[in-house]
């Protein structure tokens, strides 16, 4: 695991601006740095290394090829490479081996077969950028699910690119205008999704893609596809397995397969598990491919409704593995919260990234690599969501869709006219009530909707008219509501568990993994977004994935063949903090000091009015608007933490 950075074009002291970009990110790769630099051309390739495969000198970067043709800077794990190196030798294509690298063979396989058909045999998590000497042309990759970030854009006529904006930052060529456009997805989402970035000119690579830049930096391809999660899907539905038991044989041999590949390395490996189905599953995996007892890692919280420390613990010590728990109090995990705005690099607002931070933290000081056990919810069905919203839209149908929306409106207007009537005096009304009232608003939000995949649009949305909020944007269209980029033949749940798979996961989902453990130096891997596993996953009928409203049912029947059920099947908890609480009390005033109504209309972002009232109906209990207010905080401590990182 590493961090990788680079420009094109004419720049003064390249090598000293490639070396300073790559130190804004050296806790990806504190092990090791190396820059490469053709001033005529004006290309800089800068690397971190975080030293996992062939920890010798063997595997530094940037690594030229043994023709000459090709420079690499390469961040991630390919875990075929081995089988790669093999069919490269069978081939007569294998040059002289130096080490043990995967760097190494994918620079083999790259001079070999080229970009795109390489591409299509890596099994791994990556991210690279690979510099053509001959053809002067820099192309850059990024994995299928992607685990692994890229960044790239122009700035005052300089391509830049980097595994975290904080590298691109450190440039002089930076300008770094914001994008109030992202601002809006952001507040929707609490995660700005692919290919926007927080800044404009300055785009995320969207998983499973490519792109090509010639002319010294100046053109810049389209985003090319090398796998198509809707051809996937497509493809897995028209080709459908019918049930039957062999099915828990087949996905165990895929999960096993899939575990074995990430068990490999030079370093210490262990495994994140909370209890839950998905790292569960993992570890156990692990522990019967292993010859010694596996080391887990669990976080709890001694707020009851908030910890899984407990259910981690009967499950370590029923698969018999070297367990290390952490209870953490309210102020280990407030003590993080000034440090999430670096960390993240761009507004970033899923409050579990703070005990994902805290479980990176303790892993790391006894393990470089971590397996982890996302991905399972989005592929197997395990959100409770999915189920919910069918339910709901059993409800709603039936009822006539103008009656609805026109309910919908009178019970807002008189939420809106009760909250003015209470003017603060809220905590003389019982706590009971308030909560009844804010359930009363969830409903209402609900009831003017036309269509399933609009209703679970609002549901996974924080701000429903982000465009209300931040000033002179408007909100761009996403895959998310652009049904003629959907893929036919599936089932509303399955349509919606694909969007997930498109944005949720890579967009939120992996980039807290990915921030949280390389804030700490700590790799880790997720066996459950194995590309074989995810296209296996798109071939299982619906019907073993939720099952009696039961999610991850197919999942579940592979993991009780080495857990009892007790210890797993329980209502699925979140990873997660009492923000709503802690708004109230220890962060009031941090907060506060955030949503000044002077600062907000001196920032000029946001409009102060909306904000005020819905901080004060927090405050006072008569709505839980925890979520929305937590979405403003972490932008404008993000941008409270935005400042020149130019070289001097």
């Amino acid at each position: 695991m590493c961090g990788i950075t680079g420009f094109i074009g004419n720049v003064p002291y390249s090598a000293k601006v490639a070396q300073h970009m790559a130190m804004m990110i050296s806790h990806r790769g504190p092990d090791d740095e190396g820059i490469w630099v053709d001033e005529e051309i004006g290309v800089a390739l800068a690397h971190r290394r975080l030293s996992i495969i062939d920890i010798s000198p063997a595997g530094h970067q940037p690594m030229i090829s043994q023709c000459g043709r090709y420079v690499i800077v390469f961040n991630g794990e390919i875990y075929n490479h081995r089988e790669l190196r093999v069919l490269l030798e069978k081939l007569g294509a294998a040059p002289k081996w130096y080490g043990q690298s995967d760097t190494e063979t994918l620079l083999a396989a790259l001079s070999y077969w080229g970009v795109e058909k390489t591409l299509n045999k890596l099994n791994g998590m990556f991210a690279f950028a690979l510099w053509d000497r001959k053809d002067q042309q820099l192309w850059l990759a990024r994995d299928r699910m992607g685990e692994k970030p890229l960044y790239y854009g122009l700035s005052k006529g300089i391509f830049l690119f980097g595994s975290e904006l904080k590298a691109l930052r450190a440039h002089p060529a930076w300008c770094g205008e914001i994008d109030r456009e992202a601002i809006t997805l952001f507040l929707r989402y609490s995660y700005i999704p692919a290919p926007w970035s927080i800044f404009k000119g300055i785009r995320k690579l969207l998983p499973g893609h490519y792109i090509l830049i010639k002319d010294k930096g100046q053109c810049v391809s389209e985003q090319r596809c090398y796998w198509d999660m809707k051809e996937v899907a497509e493809k897995g539905k028209q080709e459908s397995f019918i049930y039957n038991p062999e099915l828990i044989d087949m996905l165990e041999d895929q999960l096993l397969r899939s575990v074995a590949f990430r068990m490999e390395s030079d370093v210490p490996l262990g495994a994140f598990l909370s209890g839950g189905v998905d790292s569960s599953t993992i570890v156990a995996m692990m522990q019967s491919q292993s010859s010694r007892p596996v080391r887990t890692f669990s976080i709890g919280f001694y707020e009851t409704e908030f910890n899984e420390a407990q259910c981690a613990k009967a499950v370590a010590q029923h698969l018999g593995t070297d367990h290390t728990e952490l209870y953490v109090t309210p102020k280990d995990a407030l003590n993080v919260v000034p440090r999430l705005p670096e960390i993240w690099d761009e507004p970033f607002a899923d409050s579990s990234q703070i005990p994902t931070l805290l479980l990176s933290q303790l892993t790391k000081k006894y393990v470089t690599v971590a397996l982890s056990g996302d991905g399972g919810d989005e592929l197997f069905g395990g959100y409770s969501r999915y189920i919910l919203t069918k339910r709901l839209w059993r409800w709603l149908k039936p009822v006539p869709f103008a009656l609805r929306r026109a309910a919908s409106g009178a019970i807002l207007n008189w939420l809106s006219k009760f909250s003015k009537v209470l003017n603060g005096d809220q905590a003389l009304i019982r706590h009971s009530f308030l909560r009844l009232i804010d359930k009363i608003y969830k409903a209402a939000e609900v009831m003017d909707i036309s269509e399933p995949e609009i209703l679970y649009h609002r549901l996974i949305s924080h701000w429903k008219e982000p465009e209300k909020v931040v000033l002179g944007a408007a909100e761009p269209k996403t895959i998310l509501l652009n049904e003629g980029e959907w893929p036919k033949l599936l089932s509303f749940t399955e349509r919606v568990m694909w969007l997930d798979q498109l944005t949720y996961l890579p967009d939120d989902i992996l980039v807290k993994v990915d921030r949280a453990s390389m804030a700490v130096s700590l790799e880790t891997r997720i066996p459950l977004l194995d590309h074989n596993l995810v296209e296996f996953a798109w071939h299982l009928p619906a019907s073993v994935k939720i099952h009696n409203k039961q999610g991850k049912w197919l999942l579940r029947q592979v993991l009780y063949r080495y857990v009892p059920r007790k210890l797993v099947d329980r209502p699925k908890q979140g990873f997660g903090v009492p923000i709503e609480n802690w708004l109230r009390g220890p962060l009031r005033d941090w907060a506060e000091s955030l949503l000044d109504e002077k600062r907000l209309g001196k920032d000029g972002f946001f409009n102060p009015a909306i904000i005020r009232r819905m901080w004060t109906e927090h405050l006072s209990g008569l709505h839980g608007w925890h979520y929305y207010l937590w979405d403003v905080l972490m932008f404008q401590a993000w941008l409270e933490n935005i400042k020149p990182i130019y070289i001097k």
